[in-house]
């Protein structure tokens, strides 16, 4: 299992997810999204047509946040944010999807540091259009939850590796703080 960091594993992250999502749904959207079982792939959702944020995370374990809907969804979920009528995507649909997509991923990593320590979370990046397919290099485990929301879907997924940069970091940083401490 490659995201499972001491006692987080799968489950925990699943868990997470669901939690995260749920939170963002009903406070900030005021709509329902009724989690799914989630799954665990070697590679995010597949090929699709919609709209995708991704957003990632860096830390001692580092990894990438996945938020993915079809079109009608992303405008109702603009609507309900924005309290504007969207029936087709533009650049408030995409903005709001990558809004909700910081929360729903901001609340994973903080939900997380505990078991993880420290993370850090980028910009989101939206892609949207036809045919498209995100991918991770090395293939590594992807936890997925799809979520119904009043008949669409909206899926959520989140994979984490320890850093193994991060050991390097430490060591260089406590070089060059030994090199500035004064001998008396």
């Amino acid at each position: 299992m490659n995201c499972a960091a001491g006692s987080v594993g799968h489950d925990r992250i699943g868990t997470v997810i669901r939690a995260a999502t749920e939170e963002v749904f009903s406070t900030m959207l005021g709509l329902a999204a009724m989690p799914g079982s989630f799954e665990v792939r070697n590679t995010p959702g597949g090929t699709r047509s919609g709209v995708t944020t991704l957003l990632g995370l860096t830390g001692d374990w580092v990894g990438s946040g996945q938020l993915s809907c079809e079109p009608p969804l992303a405008c109702r979920i603009a609507s309900a944010m924005l309290m504007a009528e969207y029936d087709a995507v533009d650049d408030d649909v995409l903005d709001a999807i990558a809004e909700v997509a910081n929360m729903i991923i901001g609340n994973v990593k903080n939900l997380l540091e505990g078991d993880l320590g420290p993370m850090g979370l980028s910009t989101p990046a939206v892609v949207f259009g036809g045919e498209f397919e995100t991918r991770t290099p090395g293939n590594p485990d992807w936890v997925l939850v799809p979520f119904d929301c009043s008949g669409e879907t909206l899926t959520v997924q989140v994979v984490l590796a320890p850093n193994t940069a991060s050991g390097v970091k430490r060591s260089l940083g406590a070089v060059r703080e030994a090199e500035l401490v004064p001998v008396a």
